[in-house]
């Protein structure tokens, strides 16, 4: 197994490769995780989602490089699946398989309930034609859905033009919003439930599963590599930080359109700041940055998994086999977003208790520990520390794991027992 990092290249990275690496990095980062930061951390206050943000951004940078450095190991054009096989064995194989459709199911379900109820907002507000959030879901996935059954040129394409528009919409918004911003609302301190948010703040970190694909687009090299990574998810928390105090600013937590029931009713905050501002443009260009978020993260998801699904069933992308991909996708998520209502809040917060937790935290400390110990890999070292920062990091992400575990056992136990006290005797 020839690794890249001991591959011999003359590549000598630009300062606009870099920075390209950097951007895709944190384009990665940034989506349709934006819209549940505010209702993740708004009950706790501002500082207290800072504090807890950096933590999650210094832990989720920290297995990104881990990550990096098993793949330096490996020969290019390897992935998760095949580093997990190769250093941890067939188990890590399948748990790697069961977690990616996890989490790409979980997201795309998740987005397709935030942009459905964005949906429902601005055709009931702007054209007094009342929507429910299950038919703007079924509006977004058949229509969005439908130009990934066009393929990935075609996907691209329109990818640009809404990421462009997402960045635009962003600048206009912070310059907008600034005068409305209120002092009052960002001194709001909750330390006790601030813990609880760092599921769901894992997953607006999440990107190591493109990191294998980032590797041999830098050639392996290791020093821009690792520059990108912590520049481009170093920008995602700036970008994520004036965020946070935008809209904590401007939506207070409790009364009527508060971050409160923004949380109850699961739907992005930024349907609720039409009640909160005096700007007219502030409140749609925020629900258009919402919207573009949302479909930019769509695309990525959905066109992965529309591959894996191919590759893993064996159906070709043409044709027939195309509409069965595309019904592979659709149905199950549909089936979700009506069934559960608070699917938007749940699926984000699941995918980063379960999946972000295991699949990009304790896998790639795994990964590493075994090459460096026992494999004896000891070249292309991107985290220093040694063995105590590795515990560390395993230990970190092991209790998130067990919060989330605890926290949904208790609400089995909860739900069991009310459905004992009202069984019929």
């Amino acid at each position: 197994m020839e690794s890249l990092s001991n591959s011999p290249h003359t590549f000598r990275p630009s300062k606009g490769s870099i920075l390209s690496a950097m951007f895709l990095v944190a384009g990665t980062c940034v989506g349709g995780g934006m819209l549940v930061l505010p209702l993740a951390t708004g009950l706790n206050g501002f500082w207290p989602s800072i504090a807890m943000m950096v933590v999650c951004w210094a832990a989720m940078t920290a297995t990104a490089l881990l990550l990096l450095e098993a793949s330096l190991w490996m020969e290019e054009g390897v992935h998760i699946i095949t580093m997990t096989t190769r250093l941890l064995g067939h188990r890590a194989k399948v748990i790697s398989w069961v977690l990616f459709l996890f989490i790409s199911y979980a997201t795309i379900m998740a987005y397709t309930a935030g942009a459905g109820a964005q949906i429902a907002s601005t055709i009931t507000h702007d054209f007094n034609l009342p929507l429910s959030k299950d038919l703007g879901a079924l509006i977004f996935i058949l229509i969005f859905g439908g130009i990934i059954y066009l393929g990935s040129e075609i996907v691209g394409r329109v990818n640009s033009i809404f990421f462009i528009a997402m960045i635009a919409a962003y600048i206009g918004l912070v310059g907008m919003g600034i005068d409305e911003v209120k002092a009052h609302n960002l001194v709001n301190f909750k330390w006790t439930g601030a813990l609880g948010a760092l599921p769901l703040l894992l997953t607006v970190f999440s990107f190591q599963t493109m990191v294998p694909s980032l590797t041999p687009y830098m050639k392996g090299h290791k020093n821009t590599l690792k520059a990108a990574i912590i520049g481009g998810t170093t920008i995602a928390f700036i970008i994520y930080a004036v965020w946070q105090w935008l809209i904590l600013g401007i939506i207070p937590v409790e009364g009527s359109g508060g971050l409160a029931e923004a949380l109850e009713k699961a739907q992005p905050s930024t349907i609720f700041l039409r009640d909160h501002v005096e700007g007219k443009w502030i409140a749609p260009i925020a629900e258009s940055f919402a919207f573009f978020a949302i479909a930019t993260s769509f695309f990525g998801m959905t066109l992965g998994l529309f591959d894996f699904l191919s590759d893993g069933l064996k159906i070709k992308k043409e044709g027939f086999g195309k509409v069965v991909l595309a019904l592979l996708i659709i149905v199950p998520t549909m089936l979700f977003v009506v069934k559960f209502e608070r699917i938007f809040l749940v699926a984000l917060d699941t995918t980063g208790g379960y999946g972000d937790t295991i699949l990009n935290g304790l896998l790639p400390v795994l990964m590493v520990w075994v090459g460096r110990y026992s494999k004896g890999y000891k070249d292309a070292i991107c985290v220093p520390g040694g063995k105590p920062l590795l515990i560390l990091i395993f230990c970190f992400f092991l209790g998130i794991l067990m919060m989330e575990i605890i926290e949904h056992s208790s609400q089995l136990i909860s739900i069991y027992q009310v459905n004992d006290v009202f069984k019929p005797q």
